[in-house]
């Protein structure tokens, strides 16, 4: 056997032995610097999904009716006494016909205080034709004021667009944290804790990296759907997965509103589309992006234009309902869109995201009543319903209470994991005055490794950078911090 076959299998244990210290210090980098943002994010999103319910009571009156033997009365009745009770200065976005005997039917406005996504909608009790009350929706997934501002929190802290940044930043790094940990884990098993003094430092620190390990394993594949997720809706990155899926042609089916034949079709988008007008889109086609309220799924199909030449008429719903329901839009949960242009069909949308999945839609003509197109769930592709799927489970709607619970317990875990790794790190700190060896940073470790596998862990790094912007930001942070620590530390140790 050749000297140059002995030699390869020894590069390749260099190279691994280099490796391991450089994950270990971008996974300790992580949880110290990144950590904090990922424990919000998931308590923020462990407080949301475990309140559905909790709405439900607050706006009880609003929600709910006492069911009445009787028939409901027509939507046009329905709609008329909502537009009179805020007024016609405001125009119709869409309307929720009450799904079942004892709920309430929304109708929706767009005031001038609405911001992206919100209306305002108005209550009223189907059977008596009652006002219940008016609140402020969020969203195709409809909530109201209380979820809504947790969603507002957990998205971006309640500071706009620049808050959004910091949901980016978790879900970028916390990937890289939950495979690095599973790595470093196969790589070097922990110790399980001896018997002994449990309260020394020694058996402190095996029990805590024990108990920290085992909780990530069990959560791995969580964090990893939480993170793609994530980082499908959010605001740099989700633009670059939606241009890719754009260039690719994943997109989800939408239906065609065109009326006019000699226009060029053009598709109305779904919920969770985001049109090239919007300000995060920019791209020359439709591209799908993760809600953001469900985490804000924009209706700008929905949104009312100025065009005094189109009149609404409350009776046109009545028959753009019958139509659609004769096309096979039998969920009871639906949304009724209209369009505020002549050469635009209405949109009737199934909105039931629980299992199984209901969201067809059709495009109706409100003055013939004619079905200009439909698109059905069953002719999604596959990517298309792994995404619709993969919203709906983020939030906690897929499979109700269980989708909730199971949530909640990734989420606290996430939460405690988080805890345990600063104990951890706590325990491990050196004493004051001792400083960190040369060995303890990214730069020492990197110097370690060979020409090509530093190569080749550059090009890997530049594509994720540039792909996941916030992380490539970050990145940069952390290792400006990293540099300075080296020269410190090398100073201390030539001394």
């Amino acid at each position: 056997m050749s000297e140059k076959t002995l030699a390869q299998p020894a590069r390749a244990s260099q190279t691994r032995s280099a490796l391991m210290p450089l994950l270990h210090r971008l996974h300790f980098y992580i949880g110290l610097f990144i950590g904090p943002f990922i424990f919000i994010a998931a308590l923020t999103g462990t407080l949301y999904v475990l309140t559905p319910q909790l709405e439900n009571a607050l706006y009880a009156h609003q929600l709910f009716t006492k069911p009445a033997s009787g028939p409901a009365k027509p939507l046009a009745d329905q709609i008329r006494v909502a537009e009179e009770f805020i007024g016609h200065r405001v125009k119709i976005s869409a309307v929720r016909p009450a799904p079942q005997p004892g709920e309430t039917t929304r109708v929706m406005f767009t005031t001038p205080h609405s911001g992206p996504s919100e209306t305002t909608a108005v209550f009223i009790d189907p059977n008596t034709l009652e006002i219940r009350g008016m609140l402020d929706v969020y969203g195709t997934s409809g909530v109201l004021p209380f979820r809504t501002w947790l969603d507002y929190l957990h998205r971006n802290l309640l500071l706009g667009d620049l808050g959004r940044n910091y949901s980016e930043l978790a879900a970028s790094w916390l990937w890289v944290a939950a495979l690095g940990g599973v790595l470093m884990w196969a790589t070097s098993r922990s110790p399980r804790a001896v018997k002994g003094n449990k309260k020394s430092r020694g058996q402190q620190i095996l029990r805590n990296r024990y108990w920290h390990t085992t909780l990530g394993l069990v959560l791995v594949l969580g964090l990893l759907f939480f993170s793609a997720t994530g980082l499908t809706w959010s605001r740099w990155a989700g633009d670059n997965i939606s241009a890719m899926r754009a260039h690719f042609g994943w997109l989800t089916p939408s239906v065609n509103t065109v009326l006019s034949p000699q226009q060029p079709a053009e598709r109305e988008s779904m919920p969770g589309m985001e049109m090239p007008a919007d300000k995060h889109a920019g791209h020359s086609m439709p591209a799908m992006k993760m809600p953001a309220d469900e985490h804000a799924e924009h209706m700008m199909a929905g949104m009312p234009e100025n065009n005094p030449a189109v009149r609404i008429l409350p009776a046109q719903f009545d028959g753009v309902v019958k139509a659609a329901r004769a096309a096979g839009i039998n969920a009871g949960k639906i949304e009724i869109r209209p369009a505020w242009r002549a050469d635009k069909a209405w949109i009737v949308s199934e909105i039931d995201r629980s299992w199984p999945t209901q969201v067809d839609s059709v495009a109706v003509d409100p003055n013939s009543f004619r079905v200009v197109d439909k698109v059905e769930f069953a002719q999604f592709g596959l990517l298309a319903k792994l995404t619709r799927w993969g919203v709906d489970a983020h939030m906690g709607v897929l499979f109700g209470l269980p989708n909730q619970l199971l949530l909640a317990f990734f989420g606290l875990g996430l939460c405690v994991m988080i805890v345990m790794g600063y104990r951890l790190w706590w325990l491990r700190r050196p004493a004051a005055g001792q400083g960190a060896h040369p060995a303890e940073t990214l730069w020492y470790c990197w110097r370690k490794l060979s020409i090509s596998a530093r190569f080749l862990l550059l090009v890997c790094t530049v594509t994720l950078a540039l792909s996941l912007p916030v992380m490539g930001v970050s990145l940069l942070v952390l290792l400006v911090i990293d540099a300075l620590r080296w020269q410190r530390a090398t100073k201390v140790a030539q001394a």
